[in-house]
């Protein structure tokens, strides 16, 4: 069995090998087809008029005349029918043949509503408009595009896949002192760039470049041409940005420094002179010493002043760095509120929220949004409540009062600005400070509906790169 089974297979593949592949039919071209039906549709009537010519009484030139003038009539026709048929298709053709070369100037004659072939030639023409209009408003897009690209004070680069330069603006150019032509298809690694392709996004480094030395701001991004991933980079200067937020912090500290100052140093003046020329009189008063023992007092008290105002100066300026560790977010805000004393706070239930951060900076960040609601809420009687939840990664932790809410919401976070006879103005700074150190942010805002003020603690709810940032 097995012999035959083997000699049966060499026979099959003998016969495979020695096949030859069957002849590929060839199909009849559409206009052929058009013909050759139309011969068809034409062939009855050309047989019977034929019978009915040579079976008749008819002379032999009467019968070849008519017989050549029916099949010249039965071809002729034929061909007009094709012809009829294939021109609108080959017009159809050169116009979406011209549409895929961009020419869009072209129209297709005859374009109607009430004929079939008539809607085909009008959809077209309306294609080749819309095309037309498509591409004119793209040109102009890329024009202000390039013109965006040329005049902006930022430098751009785009690298493709193999982190060789495809395009850099002219601010590019003058960043690494070289044309577009040269820089052009350049690795990264010979512009020195190669490092800014890796690892953060966005960061800001002191670099020195070959255009000049200066901060500059880094963002890295990605992008897609003809489904090739590219990276762009835009390197912008941040250095006068930053100088002028030096300028204006130094313009307000020296403000609130001289404020301060001459609050504690003019009426220690005027006592420090009053008592200078009484000492000097002869003989001295009966209630000289009073009336020192009364001026000391107010040199004593306004030099203790200014310490504990430079004492929370120190604050500001000596935050430590967060000590991360669990913190149960409903234990500590229901210990915070008992705390207080002066008032019930209404506290929503809401699901315990464990989150890392330093439990001693946002007990202290808390109790001072807490004091000043429950502060604004007692001059009209009114009520503070405290929520919180999760929101996505983070913790938001919500305090409204029923105060007269913010009147001037620009000072808030000035540092010792305050409308409080006895504030230091620094709760809030330090606050914003604790918040931000943790990668998160505090706002104050009018609440939208009835009166008071909204305070919004949002802070990360597990320990991201944004809050290892000091």
């Amino acid at each position: 069995m097995a012999s035959k089974a083997q000699k049966l297979n060499k026979t099959v593949a003998g016969n495979l090998k020695t096949a030859k592949p069957a002849p590929r039919t060839r199909k009849l071209s559409h206009s052929n087809y058009i013909f050759f039906m139309s011969m068809l549709a034409g062939l009855p009537a050309v047989i019977f008029s034929m019978v009915f010519l040579w079976q008749g009484d008819y002379t032999a030139k009467v019968q070849w005349t008519f017989s050549l003038l029916i099949i010249g009539f039965w071809f002729g026709c034929s061909l007009a029918v094709r012809e009829r048929v294939i021109f609108p298709l080959q017009t159809l053709s050169n116009l979406l043949a011209a549409l895929r070369e961009g020419d869009f100037s072209i129209r297709a004659r005859g374009a109607m509503h009430n004929d079939a072939l008539g809607e085909a030639l009008f959809e077209v023409n309306s294609l080749g408009q819309i095309l037309r209009e498509q591409r004119l408003e793209a040109f102009e897009a890329t024009q202000l595009l390039r013109t965006v690209m040329t005049e902006i004070d930022v430098a751009v680069f785009a690298f493709d896949d193999e982190k060789k330069l495809r395009l850099v603006n002219r601010a590019g150019e003058k960043l690494l002192a070289q044309p577009m032509e040269r820089l052009t298809k350049s690795s990264a690694g010979d512009l020195g760039l190669a490092d800014y392709l890796e690892d953060e996004a966005i960061r800001t480094v002191q670099q020195t470049f070959p255009g000049g030395a200066s901060r500059w701001e880094i963002r890295r991004t990605t992008f897609r041409e003809r489904g090739v991933p590219h990276q762009l980079l835009v390197i912008s200067d941040v250095s006068r940005a930053l100088r002028e937020e030096e300028r204006l912090a130094w313009q307000r500290i020296i403000r609130v420094l001289g404020h301060e100052l001459n609050n504690s140093l003019a009426p220690i003046k005027s006592i420090a002179g009053s008592l200078e020329s009484m000492i000097f009189k002869d003989p001295l008063p009966d209630d000289w010493r009073d009336d020192a023992r009364r001026g000391f007092s107010i040199i004593t008290g306004r030099v203790a002043s200014l310490t504990r105002f430079m004492e929370g100066y120190s604050r500001l300026a000596k935050l430590p760095p967060p000590q991360y560790q669990p913190v149960e977010i409903g234990a500590l805000i229901q210990r915070l509120v008992n705390l207080e004393t002066r008032m019930k706070i209404r506290l929503l239930e809401n699901p315990e929220i464990v989150i890392r951060a330093d439990s001693d900076q946002l007990e202290q960040l808390l109790i001072n949004i807490i004091r000043n609601a429950v502060d604004a809420s007692l001059e009209t009687r009114g009520n503070v409540q405290v929520s919180w939840r999760r929101r996505g990664d983070f913790l938001e932790v919500l305090i409204e009062d029923e105060g007269h809410g913010i009147a001037n919401s620009s000072n808030l976070f000035v540092p010792f600005f305050t409308t409080k006879p006895n504030g230091s103005g620094i709760g809030l700074v330090l606050s914003r400070q604790i918040a931000e150190a943790h990668g998160g942010t505090l706002t104050l805002v009018n609440k939208k509906t009835g009166h008071g003020c909204e305070a919004k603690l949002r802070i990360p709810t597990r320990l991201t790169a944004a809050s290892r940032i000091q």
